[in-house]
């Protein structure tokens, strides 16, 4: 009796005092995916990332913004970039995300209209040019 008593106390001693814990874990979504930019999706949590034409690091020219899916905010930013398209003349929008500010810069061409994400954090010491993407690549990428 006194062993099984004396067993008991040593397993609960190690598994109140252990070290590994087990946390539970949120599945990470890979979207669209067009060239090098692509959206993940963490729980309800979006972060597009996009290709920076400007950098000069030519290694990590991968960048970032995220944004929470409140009230739908990944289909209403999608149709913002979306109904911009159609504008005419095509004109910037600005956006404001909780750590940044997104400028969608619109241009006609002759083949097609394209947009780039013109990022900069709120702090203003970063600005980021993503490249251009067409009404068909903005699609891919939100995977509609």
């Amino acid at each position: 009796m006194r062993k099984i008593i004396t067993i008991t106390v040593l397993f609960l001693s190690f598994a109140s005092f252990a070290q590994i814990k087990v946390i539970e874990t949120v599945p990470v979504e890979k979207l669209g995916k067009v060239n090098n930019n692509y959206i993940q999706k963490i729980g309800d949590e979006y972060t597009v990332f996009y290709n920076c034409i400007q950098s000069d690091d030519e290694n990590n020219t991968l960048r970032k913004f995220t944004f929470k899916n409140i009230d739908n905010d990944y289909l209403n930013l999608y149709n913002i970039i979306v109904n911009g398209f159609a504008a005419t003349p095509l004109y910037d929008i600005k956006l404001e995300l909780p750590n940044n500010y997104v400028w969608l810069h619109y241009t006609a061409s002759v083949d097609k209209p394209t947009v780039q994400f013109m990022v900069s954090n709120k702090e203003g010491n970063a600005n980021n040019v993503s490249e251009a993407l067409t009404k068909d690549q903005v699609s891919k990428l939100f995977q509609k």
